[in-house]
């Protein structure tokens, strides 16, 4: 196995030793620099690609070992298809790409000629975006992974990347580099078992943040017993592992500019409860903590890269047990805010958590905008599969932003509905509201529920079921878990709330 070790920046020339990637366009158009590299070919590249059906194709390689006529070792040229129709997702898909055929090579360094044909002058942003994408491909979970008496010992890969502009490659990749590392930490707190990442444990990874220049402020139980968060502590009360409240802020932007507000369900097991799920697949709930890994990597994330915003993330961290102590169904909770709440089923128990979390953000926090995400119901899975998470919102114009941010980052969204008819469905004799509607439009009906705790703050509901973990693999994540969130969240603050 190779692993990433390094990604440096040099002045774009001919590389002539090792290991070289050069780009092609359809129909084997290569750059000015990289023609230095291919006439040298003997018998040309021409006569190479063909025998190999090589054409320049997006997302092809062309693997020549030991090129004749060449003193490289090996030159590989990647297929860019049409040069002038590729965004930054194409460039950051191009370095997982690569990354992966670096690895099946099992080249110990490489150099990656940044020179593309016909005029197209790569942005330093899309240079980043490439070497953001090698370093999510070389991503693997293997903490736990002994190693293999007489296996092969693993290779460090350095990547030098040969850019017309060292200077501000390296500028933009500072800023993609501690975007990458925010999703790296939510795909390794996703994939931690439950038995080393409990409540404790977590409130632990965001307090690390501090080195970074976060404040930092972690609540037990006995601060939320105070603030009379019933709905959340009745989440805990089956586990012998006691919740946390984690508050991370980031204070990058002007003094007393209302901050952005990101709020994550942290159930780091959840077994249902007294309403215990089927044995089948439970192991994957040590995922049900995806919408606080997300929002504890995007706060990494943003105060890496010193964005001049104002951003507070809030965690509510439980787990979710049936002991004799457990919440059962029917049982009456009143929520931070005053709501009484009747317990139908306790496997509807991330939304307890956020009501609490919710409603704690704006009301001590008085946020310009609040997001939620959460892993929150199989239901939005029926609905948008592995390939979207669930966007509902109080507000057209954030609702907006989000999608057009997701655009950009590559992190998908589709707007689903919300209305007075859907909240219908949660009214109940027996208290203000029950934590379930039911079967049809369950992810909408737990929308609604959510909705009740946040006043009149724009707000929106990310479900990320479908998205923080089991997704389809792709150019760059190969593992369970995906870190989703951690980059559309980055692009929506870098949009539209930097000062």
């Amino acid at each position: 196995m190779t692993k990433l070790a390094k990604i440096s920046f040099s002045k774009a020339d001919a590389p002539g030793k090792g290991v070289a990637v050069v780009f092609a366009t359809e129909e084997l158009g290569v750059g000015s620099i990289a023609q230095e590299v291919t006439s040298g070919l003997q018998g040309g590249l021409e006569r190479a690609a063909g025998i190999a059906g090589f054409s320049g194709k997006k997302k092809t390689t062309l693997d020549l070992v030991a090129p004749a006529g060449l003193t490289l070792d090996r030159l590989i040229l990647f297929g860019v298809g049409k040069a002038e129709d590729l965004s930054p997702g194409d460039w950051r898909a191009f370095g997982g790409v690569v990354l992966a055929a670096l690895q099946k090579a099992k080249a110990d360094a490489a150099e990656i000629l940044f020179d593309v044909p016909g005029g197209v002058e790569l942005s330093a942003s899309e240079i980043a975006e490439f070497a953001m994408g090698a370093k999510l491909r070389a991503y693997t979970f293997d903490a736990y992974k002994s190693k293999k008496k007489g296996a092969e010992p693993e290779k460090d890969l350095k990547l030098t990347l040969k850019v017309p502009d060292t200077k501000t490659a390296r500028k933009s990749w500072n800023a993609a580099n501690a975007i990458a590392d925010g999703v790296i930490l939510a795909r390794d707190l996703v994939n931690e078992p439950a038995n080393m990442l409990g409540p404790v444990e977590f409130a632990k990874k965001a307090a690390e943040l501090e080195k970074l220049g976060v404040e930092v402020e972690i609540l037990g139980e006995k601060e939320m017993k105070k603030l009379k968060m019933a709905a959340l502590l009745g989440v805990a009360q089956g586990s012998v592992r006691p919740p946390r409240l984690a508050v991370m802020r980031w204070n990058g932007g002007k003094k007393g500019v209302a901050p952005v507000a990101f709020v994550g369900k942290g159930v780091v097991f959840d077994t249902g409860g007294i309403s215990i799920k089927p044995s089948g697949g439970m192991e994957d709930m040590k995922g049900d903590m995806g919408g606080a890994a997300a929002v504890t990597g995007v706060m990494h994330a943003l105060a890496a890269r010193k964005a001049k915003a104002n951003v507070i993330g809030v965690i509510g961290l439980v787990e979710n047990m049936p002991d004799g102590n457990a919440q059962r169904p029917g049982d009456i909770v009143t929520a931070m805010s005053g709501t009484t709440i009747e317990i139908l089923n306790t496997d509807a128990e991330g939304r307890l958590v956020l009501a609490d979390a919710l409603w704690y953000t704006q009301q001590k926090y008085k946020p310009a905008i609040m997001i939620d995400l959460a892993t929150l119901t199989g239901a939005v899975l029926v609905a948008l599969g592995n390939l979207n998470a669930g966007l509902f919102s109080n507000d057209d114009d954030l609702a907006e932003k989000l999608l057009s941010s997701a655009g950009a980052s590559g992190e998908p969204l589709w707007r689903l509905p919300l209305s007075k008819e859907y909240d219908k469905i949660i009214d109940t004799p027996n208290a203000d509201v029950k934590n379930t509607g039911g079967r049809w439009a369950g992810s909408v009906t737990a929308a609604q529920f959510l909705q009740r705790f946040v006043n009149d703050v724009p707000w929106a509901h990310l479900d990320v079921a479908g998205t923080a973990f089991g997704a389809p693999k792709d150019d760059i994540s190969q593992g369970w878990a995906s870190g989703y969130g951690v980059r559309l969240l980055n692009q929506l603050v870098a949009d539209h709330y930097e000062s």
